[in-house]
């Protein structure tokens, strides 16, 4: 019978080829829950009614500057309530060349714990 890979949970260890478990370092776990509070709508996870920031909700929207306002700050409000451990910086909603259904996120954050700035962000596709 064939394994199957076994199903990860983001946050936790998977144990490596010897069977040992490797925690993610402080700034894998910020990029993963970062990206777990951009891609949650809210409501969408038990007893957190206002957790994640739902930017699905906006792909259905034209691509204006008036969404990519309304993206910008749903993000900030989302991160500063969701993860205490990070200052945001800048979020930064880009429009893709010749890709006018395509914006780009870029987030900047400083990890309160050593200081240091960081990037992550994520491509936003709006149906035509």
């Amino acid at each position: 019978m064939p394994t199957r890979d076994p199903i990860g949970w983001p946050l936790l260890p998977l144990p490596d080829d010897t069977g040992r478990l490797a925690w993610p370092s402080l700034e894998q776990s910020l990029a993963q829950q970062i990206q777990v509070i951009l891609r949650t709508r809210p409501g969408e996870q038990l007893m957190r009614p206002t957790f994640g920031a739902g930017l699905e909700e906006f792909l259905h929207e034209p691509n204006t500057l008036t969404t990519q306002r309304r993206i910008r700050d749903r993000i900030l409000e989302s991160l500063r309530a969701g993860e205490r451990r990070i200052q945001v910086e800048d979020v930064a909603v880009l429009e893709v060349p010749d890709a006018p259904q395509r914006l780009r996120v870029e987030i900047t954050y400083r990890v309160r714990r050593t200081g240091s700035v960081r990037r992550t962000g994520l491509t936003l596709d709006f149906e035509s």
